[in-house]
């Protein structure tokens, strides 16, 4: 079965203007969307955390989409894929904003491999690069 929203006619500049809709009303100070070679490739926001404003970025990657659609055998161009891209990194939001809403977990828990520091390097990008480490164990 193909991947989720795949036969979306949603372009994504709608998706980009839900998306930070969904962010100034959750809070976030300021929103940026970043673009390469003309296309918006990611949504960078600050928001407050229980320990201060944290600058968050989502990478949103149509190239890998458009590999993916192509593998489940999806006629696609690289237009199709940026507007299945974007329109799940929509839903993947709305998703995390609606645990969020449960108080089982905080803003940073489900943000924090995005949370990024002053150079630009996000938390996963420190760990992948093995300058977080984080000890394994067993299961509490």
């Amino acid at each position: 079965m193909p991947i989720k929203n795949y036969t979306t006619t949603i372009k994504a500049s709608k998706t980009i203007g839900e998306i930070q809709e969904i962010l100034a009303s959750r809070g976030a100070r300021q929103i940026m969307i970043d673009y390469q070679d003309g296309r918006a490739n990611r949504v960078c926001f600050t928001i407050d955390t229980p320990i201060g404003l944290q600058a968050v970025v989502l990478p949103v990657q149509p190239d890998r989409v458009l590999a993916v659609l192509k593998r489940d055998g999806v006629k696609a161009d690289y237009t199709r894929a940026e507007n299945v891209a974007w329109r799940i990194a929509k839903d993947w939001l709305v998703d995390q904003l609606a645990i969020l809403d449960t108080e089982m977990v905080t803003i940073d828990q489900v943000l924090l491999p995005y949370f990024v520091d002053r150079s630009g390097r996000s938390v996963y990008e420190l760990y992948g690069s093995g300058q977080l480490m984080i000890a394994g164990g067993d299961l509490p």
